[in-house]
């Protein structure tokens, strides 16, 4: 996915693909169809080279590439580039600028960098799991790859950009060692507050943000919807209390311990009397940060720009490639090298590019 971001705001990125390699979909044990789709959705706007790195022509086609790029990108177990010789040390050599980005699930120096791992475990390992779920439950799974996106890929986005913008200034590149667990860790800012404040990482459930107050919570409406409320500064409570008929909760905002309970109990009640029409259309033109918790499809259709995250001035996001076959751009980045048809044909010959 971090490619994909800097694919999306117009960096040519060349994925390079192991020979034979049928897709690069994270999960591999999907389903045929959604492995399909997942491909392509974290694909588009990139080329793709299958280069067979273990061979030593191979290994010189990707360092006259590197020796022209301005970053590289790699999610390999640490010591695998520099087994293959194609790690930062022999890039910074021939390109001081380079910018060299190595996202893992536990960074390149921790105890546990050899171990295998997927989303759930990042989670774990970074007390984030345990802050997920209802209180007195089991932590849940998020449907958000949260240790991929915001721990790996965002992350790395964001070194990748600040040491772009150092090397225009120094003139010389850095390496970028991305722990997707650290990453989670280091934005898990309230849960550390409050172990901070308290001595106590928080009960799962029952932290301010996390299903513990009344005023930053869901609640089940009368026809098995939901509705999400985030009124957490006093002016929001008020306005909703109001529009509720409910004046005298207005003093228990916050209020903590047993009176929170009840609070979440009355609301439970008055919201759940009603179905989630009902209350979008009364609470439509009240300024007190409660929506309705949307379906996937009903939040695409209200949302027309889903497939990009940001926009920026002169920079209209768009599609311009479809996700590439491995292999399909080989050709066309080797010739970009400097390779001439002669030399790409002897690679195929000897299975080096595909």
């Amino acid at each position: 996915m971090a490619t994909l971001h800097l694919a999306d705001l117009g960096a040519d990125v060349v994925r390079i693909d192991e020979p034979g390699e049928a897709s690069a979909a994270p999960a591999e044990t999907a389903a045929p169809g959604l492995r399909t789709a997942l491909f392509g959705a974290i694909n588009r706007n990139k080329r793709s080279l299958a280069l067979d790195l273990k061979q030593p022509p191979g290994r010189d086609i990707f360092l006259r590439l590197a020796a022209q790029a301005s970053a590289i990108v790699e999610s390999f177990r640490p010591g695998v580039v520099r087994r293959l010789g194609v790690d930062y040390e022999t890039i910074r050599a021939i390109n001081p600028r380079i910018v060299y980005c190595s996202i893992s699930g536990y960074g390149q120096t921790s105890p546990e960098r050899g171990l295998a791992g997927h989303d759930i475990n990042y989670l774990a390992l970074s007390g984030v799991a345990d802050q997920i779920g209802a209180a007195g439950g089991p932590p849940v799974i998020p449907n958000l790859q949260i240790g991929d996106l915001l721990g790996g890929s965002l992350t790395a986005v964001m070194g990748i950009l600040a040491a772009l913008l150092d090397a225009q200034a120094r003139g010389t590149g850095r390496y970028i060692d991305v722990s997707m667990t650290g990453g989670l860790l280091a934005h898990s800012v309230v849960a550390l507050a409050s172990l901070s404040a308290s001595g106590q990482p928080p009960e799962r459930g029952a932290d301010l943000l996390s299903g513990g107050s009344a005023c930053y919570n869901y609640y089940r409406t009368q026809d098995d919807r939901y509705l999400a409320v985030g009124a957490l500064e006093p002016k929001f409570w008020h306005r909703l209390c109001d529009a509720l008929e409910r004046p005298g909760l207005k003093a228990k905002h916050l209020a903590g311990g047993e009176e929170e309970r009840r609070v979440k109990e009355e609301l439970r009640a008055i919201f759940g009397a009603h179905t989630m029409a009902y209350w979008v259309e009364k609470l439509q033109d009240v300024d007190c940060c409660v929506t309705p918790v949307l379906r996937l499809d009903e939040a695409i259709a209200r949302e027309t720009t889903h497939a990009a995250p940001l926009q920026m001035s002169d920079c209209d996001f768009r599609v311009e490639r479809r996700a590439p076959a491995p292999g399909e751009h080989s050709d066309e980045v080797l010739r970009s090298a400097g390779y001439c048809p002669e030399e790409i044909a002897a690679f195929r010959e000897a299975r080096v590019v595909y």
